[in-house]
């Protein structure tokens, strides 16, 4: 039976290593690891995760959104598989919004991203995938292929005064 995948925490350092590129999409393993990375998204109410997180250096991610606690205004996206993602293009205007992230639990932070994005990807079918992702949707893939390329969203806070515990957030944004 396959070892059940945990999320590491920040300090493990295969968060700061860039992962590897998938070379074979429809192998089982990968398969059963987006299946793993679905469910675990699922289960801890996140809106995403990255291989890495589960200390598989991969690049494959999931965005999963749908309002939560922690993000009640979240739009609703069925969870999506990205294998070998690529921010191909972005527009001019970014925007700070709160992040917090599975990795680093109790802590968030204000990060800016641009708010329009276009990106590529193969999907679980071994497609190529080419969008144009806006708003919340492309906060988190910037967010999730940060963790790619060894990046946690609290290296994107510009000053250490727009951060806060997750409980303080809950007082004021609850």
């Amino acid at each position: 039976m396959a070892k059940k995948l945990e999320i590491i925490q920040l300090g493990n350092p295969i968060l700061r290593e860039t992962a590897a590129p998938v070379a074979v999409v429809e192998d089982k393993s990968l398969q059963n690891l987006i299946k793993a990375l679905i469910q675990i998204t699922v289960q801890h109410q996140g809106v995403g995760i990255a291989a890495p997180q589960v200390s598989q250096s991969l690049r494959l991610m999931v965005i999963a959104s749908h309002p939560t606690p922690r993000y009640p205004q979240a739009p609703l996206l069925e969870p999506t598989a990205m294998i070998n993602p690529r921010l191909t293009a972005q527009g001019e205007a970014k925007e700070k919004s709160w992040e917090g992230c599975l990795s680093i639990p109790g802590i968030r932070g204000l990060v800016p991203r641009y708010t329009e994005i276009f990106i590529e990807y193969t999907n679980v079918n071994n497609q190529i995938c080419h969008q144009k992702l806006t708003g919340f949707i492309a906060r988190i893939f910037q967010h999730e292929y940060d963790h790619l390329n060894g990046i946690v969203f609290l290296d994107r806070v510009e000053n250490t005064k727009e951060m806060i515990t997750e409980l303080e957030y809950r007082k004021l944004f609850s």
